[in-house]
């Protein structure tokens, strides 16, 4: 069911979890969105497809089709509706397939509203061409732009102004998992789990060291403009 006539600002939530559906249509609808959702998968796509939407909230596992089909649908179909995966899947694997696949965020449940908000908002700048990048005019499905860097998804290649910046596997794993947690505090052992993975023998010594070798390739001044360091706790990302 539609809610809310808002042409600019038109949300399609694609989600079987009807509590949750119920929660973010409330507060959507609250913030100034015209909200739209289908708790099937098949229906979702349709919907996706022929509706005009200014963004897509899409569930991974869904009856009738999961969203990563959906998403490759929809990118194929040369739909560019910015798209926000939500699943309680949240392992690298899934995030990168996502993101090959064509969605511009991944948010793991449970997350918090504000935090969805603030991805919300950022999505549909970009979207829109409110981007503070000199580096592009147009934001590709396969690329997330910061500041003068774009990251290019695809080809797992760091670039400033043209020039690639070379990133080992770590590094590369460690900024895409900072740039879906934009904002977010990180302790090291979450870095660890989702990084490193869970059997890793790695200790949190090399997750400071990991970080110093990113911040030598991101950061241009003394202080810190994008990685922040928490006092005791771990690190947060500010794309700016």
């Amino acid at each position: 069911m539609l809610m809310k006539n808002n042409d600019n600002r038109r949300i399609l939530i694609i989600e079987d979890e009807e509590g949750l559906v119920l929660s973010l249509e409330d507060r959507l609808i609250n913030e100034g969105y015209a909200v739209d959702s289908e708790m099937n998968g098949i229906k979702g796509e349709e919907k996706a497809l022929n509706g005009d939407y200014s963004l897509i909230l899409l569930d991974v596992m869904l009856p009738g089709r999961d969203g990563f089909q959906i998403c490759q649908n929809l990118r194929e179909a040369d739909i560019t509706t910015p798209i926000l995966m939500l699943t309680a899947r949240s392992t690298n694997i899934d995030t990168i397939m996502g993101l090959r696949l064509g969605a511009d965020d991944y948010l793991p449940k449970p997350f918090d509203m504000q935090v969805l908000l603030a991805r919300i908002s950022a999505l549909l700048r970009r979207s829109n061409g409110d981007s503070t990048s000199s580096t592009t005019e147009t934001k590709s499905a396969d690329n997330y732009v910061f500041g003068p860097y774009v990251l290019n998804m695809s080809r797992q290649e760091l670039s400033r102004e043209g020039t690639l910046i070379p990133l080992n596997a770590k590094e590369y794993k460690l900024l895409c998992f900072f740039l879906k947690n934009s904002n977010r505090v990180i302790d090291r052992d979450e870095l660890l789990d989702e990084v490193w993975g869970y059997d890793s023998v790695t200790t949190t010594r090399t997750v400071d060291v990991h970080i110093a070798w990113l911040r030598q390739k991101l950061e241009e001044k003394e202080i810190p403009e994008y990685l922040l360091t928490i006092r005791g706790y771990g690190y947060k990302f500010v794309p700016g």
